[in-house]
């Protein structure tokens, strides 16, 4: 009985010297469930100076940085400065960098917190953490709150079939907190997104997020700015120019042109060589768009010949069609997840427009491969199945959004819904009847259709050419677009060293067919 009493008189000192101890804490654990976990970076370190190629972005940020510097001065003119600022743009062009450089540039205190954050499976939690921040922030004004990843928080409501209550939640509490605090205070929200069209229109209405900044992709004298930055810690070859390799890279972002840097460094490393080289960021670019090179897989002669005929098809047609881009490189080396052979291409500057006849000249060039394939092997390949989709959608633009057409000017697709809300259901009823909807169809297989024949055309006139460079490709494994244009007697192109040489994404190369496909 004593022994029993003893083990018992144990438990309750064992519990009561727990909860004296950790009691506290525990609570304090629960009662913290409801505060924010925004992240003050208090070392701040980066500014305007550390951000390039989004000059127009920096401008319009200007403005916000001068009114934390200086609220006062706003605040005697009666000025009211934006409450919400939103970043929107692709992924890696620099908005959460840019809004740190805004916080250095003013020196302010910059809290920093992600969207996902907010929201718990607990209700209510995210709303009392959306207190908790601007409470905050409040405290320390003027400052800068900055969400990352808004679209994780600020998804329309009502979205889907099933409402999510803790989001929605904690929404409300966003859009009261944004339109209840005063903006002499000095608290600016800044947020990020790359899908802006499916946030709460509630967000986007003035006294909110009344001012949006587009952070896009850099244009060529921005990437080169960009490659500036990011070269300051790597050893450079003296014949590195920088101008070459912003033109080889149309669409990168500023992630992705440091992803380039450091993936030629990591090659001159890897051949042990004292500094990087133009060789290193003239593969690094193509590892980057099209993955390694696979020499060691085993390719038959009978494909090889598919393959440099194909590639050859292409090059021929963008050489000799009027307004088609001139070729860089061909290439029968495989690459990638299933590449056998490439087609590089080349821009001596970003293109926004396109004329029809330089449309019809690039479905010519992607048939260009299967017209080849019909020429001087007999029948077609599994290979051109991307430069048909390619193609397909080329026409089927061209007739439904462009009015390049013999349909007229009408375009025949409405605005998609999902635009508004993709979560609550696609496209918007066709605007066009059956008969319309099989003319439209007629004529995406007249272009396409023409550009085959054009094609065809092209390839015929100069048979002979085209089968003394097959024969050279299948030997060398590639050719230079200058050895291309010499074969066919056209002349050289100006700055033939390669100083404006910018791949496109490269043409689809033809793949092996899967075994296990059989023929219909």
């Amino acid at each position: 009985m004593h022994a029993w009493l003893i083990v018992i008189g144990l438990v309750v000192f064992l519990w009561l010297w727990y909860s004296s101890r950790g009691g506290a804490a525990a609570q304090r654990g629960i009662l913290s469930f409801g505060k924010s976990r925004a992240r003050e970076v208090t070392e701040e370190t980066v500014t305007f100076e550390d951000v390039a190629g989004v000059d127009e972005a920096k401008e319009e940020l200007k403005e916000v940085v001068d009114f934390l510097a200086n609220p006062d001065r706003y605040a005697q003119l009666g000025a009211r400065i934006p409450k919400g600022v939103l970043l929107v743009g692709p992924p890696g062009t620099g908005k959460t960098l840019l809004a740190r450089a805004v916080a250095g540039e003013a020196k302010r205190p910059f809290y920093h917190i992600s969207g996902s954050d907010f929201v718990e499976m607990f209700v209510g939690v995210g709303a009392a953490r959306v207190r908790d921040l601007f409470q905050k922030a409040r405290e320390h004004a003027p400052c800068i709150v900055f969400i990352d990843e808004l679209d994780a928080l600020g998804k329309a409501r009502g979205a889907g079939v099933i409402s999510h209550e803790e989001r929605e939640q904690t929404l409300n509490q966003l859009l009261v907190e944004m339109d209840g605090f005063d903006p002499s205070t000095g608290v600016i929200v800044m947020a990020a997104t790359n899908r802006p069209e499916i946030l709460d229109q509630a967000l986007l209405r003035p006294g909110r997020f009344d001012r949006q900044v587009l952070v896009d992709r850099p244009e060529k004298e921005g990437r080169r700015k960009i490659l500036e930055l990011h070269v300051k810690g790597v050893t450079l070859d003296p014949a590195v120019d920088l101008e070459q390799v912003a033109a080889r890279t149309p669409g990168f972002a500023g992630a992705d042109l440091a992803n380039l840097v450091n993936e030629a460094a990591l090659l001159a490393a890897r051949r042990r060589k004292a500094k990087v080289t133009m060789e290193e960021f003239d593969e690094a670019v193509e590892r980057v768009l099209v993955g390694l090179e696979k020499k060691g897989r085993l390719v038959s002669p009978a494909e090889r010949r598919i393959v440099a005929f194909h590639e050859l098809g292409h090059a021929v047609c963008a050489e000799t069609l009027p307004g088609a881009d001139p070729v860089q490189k061909v290439s029968i080396v495989p690459r990638g997840m299933g590449a056998l052979g490439l087609t590089w291409h080349r821009l001596a500057e970003d293109r926004y427009l396109m004329t029809a006849s330089e449309l019809q000249s690039r479905i010519a060039v992607l048939l260009g491969g299967r017209a080849a394939e019909l020429l001087f092997i007999g029948e077609p390949s599994t290979g051109a199945h991307d430069d048909l989709a390619k193609a397909t959608e080329i026409a089927s633009d061209m007739v439904r959004k462009y009015g390049m057409s013999q349909l007229g000017l009408r375009t025949f697709e409405r605005p998609r819904m999902a635009m508004v809300n993709p979560e609550l259901g696609a496209a918007s009823p066709r605007d066009h009847g059956d008969e319309t909807a099989v003319s439209i169809d007629k004529e995406v297989d007249r272009l396409i259709q023409e550009g085959l024949e054009l094609a065809r055309k092209t390839l015929e006139e100069r048979r002979a050419v085209v089968e003394a460079l097959a024969t050279r490709l299948l030997d060398e494994q590639q050719l230079s677009g200058l050895e291309i244009r010499r074969a066919l007697g056209l002349p050289a192109r100006e700055q033939e060293n390669r100083s404006e040489l910018a791949p496109r994404k490269p043409e689809a190369a033809p793949e092996a067919p899967d075994p296990e496909t059989k023929p219909a």
